[in-house]
């Protein structure tokens, strides 16, 4: 059995993208490999020290966010320096460039003093933000960081061949395997029942006849909820729109929604839990994300996997995977296109699904068959075993 040791600057229950991609990778790889994570406290609620799934779980900090991030690097190389010499550890495995992604390098730097080998690290990109705030946030330093992390780095994968291409930009010569994050199939794609619905419908207040818009997002601006919710005003009162997800925008898009007078439209539903989230989705008739810019966004597959059209932008990673039929004619149709910062283009393309049901099925049906045959958990965490961890021999 390999060890792995894992750097991640949040983890569960901290929910986004990359955690979610921990979660599903490891419980599918355990017990061929074993697990354990250093993570940042974050929160003083969370415990120094658990066991989440298949994962020994070790925070730092004090539960400040700031300072537990800026501590991790230094702090949470001195942990894995006792797990290394209690446990034994054979790949570290960095998710993102992040300030966890520095403790393994401060660890081989470390090694190499005392004439010890190297533990070869994994990168995995997770990254949803622009080229523009890679290259100018933070005074450059996030550029900055890029260059040295990939220069320390002995395999990366990425979830789109965005970001693949990205880390070539950035003058990586190493091996690159595309590693996408996928979506849970039998939770997803498993039809909702008549009491589900109708619990939903109770709930969140959708009548007969009401066609619901459907986000799931963190409310910040590169996913353009503002956007999404200025297309309403351009479509019939019975389109309504549920946002689910929280975040610092939040306020902000009240705001919008209070002056557009939208607020008997558009339901700020906030967070919702991963396993309530399939039946709430296929409640809905369209989800729509007009990202700015995007890494690969799971909740389009999750959407596709759920059986309802999707709506985004050809963005980041996910030109991977959606298929427009206008713009990828040879391709079979997966979801539409809008365009980014164009609240009319997001209007058009629903309108364009409500009138056209047949396109609807057809984007339904090879949207699903495409995410059970490329994006399902189980296969993406086969390809990290063989053509990643299981590569380190030939190192």
């Amino acid at each position: 059995m390999r060890r792995i040791l894992v750097f991640s600057t949040a983890y569960l229950p901290l929910v986004g993208g990359a955690e979610i991609a921990v979660k599903e990778l490891t419980s599918r790889l355990y017990p061929g490999f074993s697990f354990v994570l250093i993570t940042a406290r974050l929160d003083p609620k969370l415990p120094l020290k658990e066991k989440i799934g298949s994962v020994e779980v070790y925070r730092v900090g004090f539960g400040a966010p700031i300072i537990d991030k800026l501590v991790l690097p230094f702090v949470g190389a001195f942990k894995a320096f006792k797990i290394i010499n209690e446990q034994g550890i054979d790949v570290f495995w960095s998710v993102m460039v992040s300030f966890a992604s520095f403790a393994p390098i401060f660890i081989n730097w470390s090694r190499s003093v005392s004439g010890k080998p190297r533990i070869p690290i994994v990168l995995s990109l997770q990254e949803g933000d622009s080229e523009e705030h890679l290259r100018k946030a933070r005074g450059g330093l996030i550029d900055l960081s890029w260059k040295f992390v990939l220069k320390n780095t002995d395999i990366i994968t990425a979830i789109s061949n965005y970001l693949l291409d990205r880390a070539i930009r950035y003058g990586f010569t190493s091996p690159t395997v595309l590693v996408p994050n996928g979506v849970d199939v039998k939770l997803f794609g498993r039809p909702a029942s008549v009491k589900e619905f109708d619990l939903i419908k109770k709930k969140f207040g959708k009548k007969d006849g009401d066609i619901v818009i459907v986000t799931v997002s963190r409310l910040v601006k590169k996913n353009a909820v503002d956007d999404l919710i200025r297309s309403l005003a351009e479509l019939p009162q019975h389109v309504k729109l549920w946002i689910i997800g929280e975040g610092e925008e939040r306020k902000t898009l009240e705001g919008i929604t209070r002056r557009m007078r939208l607020e008997d439209r558009v339901s700020f539903i906030g967070e919702v839990g991963h396993r309530e989230l399939p039946a709430l989705i296929q409640s809905c008739d369209i989800f729509v994300r007009p990202s700015r810019s995007e890494g690969f966004g799971n909740v389009f597959v999750e959407a596709m996997a759920a059986g309802i059209p999707v709506i985004a932008t050809p963005v980041g990673g996910i030109v991977d995977f959606l298929f427009d039929p206008d713009k990828n004619p040879n391709q079979n149709p997966t979801g539409l296109f809008c365009e980014v910062n164009n609240s009319s283009s997001v209007a058009r393309q629903i309108k364009r699904l409500l009138e056209n049901p047949a396109l609807r099925e057809q984007i339904v049906l090879s949207a699903k068959k495409l995410v059970e045959e490329k994006y399902d958990w189980a296969k993406i965490a086969q390809l990290m075993s063989i053509k990643v961890f299981g590569s380190f021999k030939s190192l």
